[in-house]
């Protein structure tokens, strides 16, 4: 039979909407996975997934009413325990082949290969391929099971099946409808206590007929459109948004945009099956509230679009996407307009509310606020952090900065006592910048408390000032050596307390924003802030900077480094805002074609130094000219006499690519000293000497990373 394109749906009530795009990708990809494993599709076969509120489905193109017969070699047993003496199967042979569905009269047929160090029998026999049904009763139960459903619920079977009533399912929503059809035939699979048929229902109030026969697989989305008022793509549904919103901010007004927000197009998508956006607004007095309060509560609870002029300002019109399209479209927008006004109207009264109270008056508070049931309360953590921040303002700006970033490390956290914050967590830190402001704060002070909480996400943008940026290292630094200290450690993919995004945000500020600080002082100063609440700090603090570490290993590939050149720059343990000039410089010189020698050298300096210190004591780097005795350790000495100052004047100008450039030009006398000297000579004061030669070419080679991590 030839092969024909195969449509399935299951109709469901109203699905997730945050779910709905993986569930429809998910239950057709599970079914094209499960045919093809069975041999019913094609090499140019491809699946198209289709989901909206009510239903998932998949279009499967060239999929076969029956798989092909398939020959297969069966490996039965040892020769030595198929046969006994006289060449007759044993009952051991017998059994096995009954389990294979073969019978003793297939033994002569039988053939012997060697199966390792042993001879063994092979039966060749042909797996008749599967029949559709059976393959799509199969690949549907499997894509039932493997979807990743939020939460399961259970109901009982509807009238028309089976012991309506009595016999429960559990699926992520009741279903109430399954399709299934080979080109215009139905194929007869059940699932969920439904039986596969063509009949299915289209949009619950615009739909053209009830129910909607579907003739073949190929004119599923085609009926659903025409007659049933429903695009079944969630991507076509999602990109008829988009350009509805384009088209009805430019109609609402000169210049004005729909926020761009990808989560709740995706969500939106996922609640209508027929879009159609209209254009609403609010009252103009509301627009005092700041943007981001009237922005969150439109999207968060009314999943509206919010239009924005060309500088970024809110406006008081926003987009709605509705599932209806009536002819007179004011009902709906009137009464969009009706719901929303509440939520802008408490958004507004929280601001007036929270305003009432200083935020310096809110921070006693937080000592009635827990924080961590092992660390304390948010008040406890808010000295934490000033101390924190105090001492790395002080390295960083010295007084004036270490006293402006106390001051806002102070009244960081004291606007999660506000009305608005309790009701819109998500605007922590926002709503803090904006009653400092309030309150005849600076900008320093109210840009570092809004900003503290940054980077929050991969991406974000850091602290615009070095009040914030001391801020945020301080919060962050208190999180990670606090949790650290406690052992809440981030195991495989379970990072609660997001300590991986934390230390990235740390490296981000110092590498990005060049900031000269000693990592493991800083790191000592944040757990010395905790007392006696961390009791094996010295352990937590080796086991942060190895974090640390691991993040900036990861931050360093991304850019571009690899494997050892990351492995190379992080060795040497440089200052954390030189990592990417220390990477670039490894980068250019790993391209010199001095580079693989000089590694070379390196690392077997490295083990020679290693191994003597080991032996005897730990390597002195210190010459005696007059003990250079050999020509090419002379003239080794003598190359370094002349090359590593002009290398280390550049590295401390801060110039590492010439620096590592410059050290290039010791290949020649480095491969001539290994190939005539003897490092490790009988005579102790000769080898201490050629030793401490070593040491001091190692070091000097070192400085910007690490190069033996470049040998091969």
């Amino acid at each position: 039979m030839p092969a024909e394109n195969l449509l399935i749906e299951l109709f469901v009530e109203e699905l997730p909407p945050k779910a709905l795009k993986k569930l429809g990708e998910a239950f057709a990809g599970t079914l094209f996975d499960q045919l093809k494993a069975q041999g019913l599709t094609a090499p140019d076969s491809h699946v198209t997934p289709y989901a909206t509120p009510r239903r998932l489905a998949a279009h499967i193109t060239h999929v076969a009413a029956k798989a092909a017969d398939k020959a297969v070699q069966v490996k039965l047993m040892p020769v030595s325990v198929a046969l006994d003496a006289t060449g007759n199967p044993t009952p051991a042979l017998v059994k096995k082949l009954q389990a294979v569905g073969a019978g003793p009269s297939v033994v002569p047929t039988l053939k012997r290969a060697m199966d390792g160090k042993a001879e063994a029998l092979f039966l060749d026999t042909l797996i008749t391929g599967a029949t559709l049904d059976v393959a799509l009763q199969k690949a549907l139960h499997e894509a039932i099971a493997k979807l990743p459903i939020p939460k399961v619920m259970t109901y009982q079977l509807q009238e028309g099946t089976p012991l309506p009533g009595w016999d429960s399912v559990q699926f992520v929503r009741p279903a109430h409808g399954l399709v299934a059809l080979h080109g215009d035939k139905v194929v007869p699979v059940t699932a969920l206590g439904l039986t596969a048929g063509r009949a299915t229902h289209g949009h619950r109030f615009e739909a053209v007929a009830d129910p909607i026969a579907i003739v073949d697989a190929d004119r599923y989305a085609t009926t659903l459109h025409e007659k049933g008022a429903v695009i079944a793509s969630f991507d076509e549904r999602r990109a008829v948004i988009e350009s509805q919103l384009k088209t009805a901010a430019a109609q609402a007004g000169q210049a004005l945009t729909a926020i761009e927000d990808e989560a709740l197009l995706d969500e939106v998508t996922a609640l209508v099956e027929r879009p159609n956006v209209l254009v609403c607004q609010f009252e103009q007095a509301f627009l005092d509230v700041p943007q981001e309060c009237l922005i969150l509560t439109m999207k968060a609870n009314q999943k509206y679009f919010p239009l924005l002029d060309a500088t970024g300002k809110l406006t008081n019109k926003f987009l709605i996407v509705s599932n209806i399209s009536p002819k007179d479209p004011s009902a709906v927008i009137e009464g969009n307009e009706r719901v929303v006004r509440p939520r802008l109207a408490d958004a507004k009264f929280f601001f007036d509310q929270d305003r009432k109270k200083k935020l310096s008056d809110r921070v006693e508070g937080l000592g009635k606020v827990v924080y961590h049931n092992k660390l304390g309360t948010q008040g406890e953590r808010t000295e934490r952090v000033r101390a924190i921040a105090k001492a790395i303002g002080q390295q960083l700006g010295g007084d004036v900065l270490a006293q402006a970033a106390d001051q806002a490390a102070m009244l960081a956290k004291a606007d999660l006592l506000t009305d608005m914050v309790g009701e819109f967590p998500e605007l922590q830190g926002v709503m803090g910048g904006y009653y400092a402001r309030h309150d005849g704060l600076s900008e320093d002070i109210a840009f570092a408390i809004e900003d503290h909480y940054k980077p929050r996400f991969a991406g974000d943008a850091l602290p615009r000032g070095p009040v914030g940026t001391v801020v945020a290292l301080a919060d962050k630094l208190e999180t990670l050596a606090g949790m650290f200290g406690i052992g809440n450690l981030p195991t495989g993919d379970k990072d609660p307390f997001a300590l991986r995004r934390h230390a990235l945000g740390v490296i981000r500020m110092l590498v990005e924003k060049d900031l000269r600080l000693d990592m493991p002082a800083v790191v000592a100063q944040a757990a010395q802030a905790f007392g006696a609440l961390l009791p094996d700090a010295a352990r937590s603090n080796e086991q942060l900077l190895n974090f640390f570490y691991e993040r900036v290993n990861g931050y360093l590939r991304e850019r571009g480094a690899s494997a050892q050149e990351a492995d190379a720059v992080i060795a040497a343990r440089p200052l954390w805002g030189e990592f990417p000039k220390a990477l670039d410089a490894v980068r250019a010189f790993a391209q010199l074609p001095e580079a693989p020698a000089l590694a070379a050298a390196n690392k077997r300096i490295g083990n020679i130094l290693k191994k003597a210190g080991d032996a005897e004591q730990v390597v002195d780097a210190h010459v005696s000219e007059l003990l250079l005795q050999e020509p090419a350790e002379q003239a080794l000495y003598a190359a370094m006499q002349r090359i590593v100052p002009q290398a280390d004047a550049q590295f401390n100008a801060g110039d590492y690519t010439a620096s590592l450039q410059t050290l290039a030009a010791l290949r020649a006398p480095v491969d001539a000293f290994f190939d005539g000297v003897m490092v490790n000579a009988e005579q102790m004061d000769l080898r201490l000497n050629r030793q401490g030669l070593l040491k001091t070419l190692h070091q000097a080679m070192n400085r910007v990373a690490d190069l033996s991590r470049l040998a091969a």
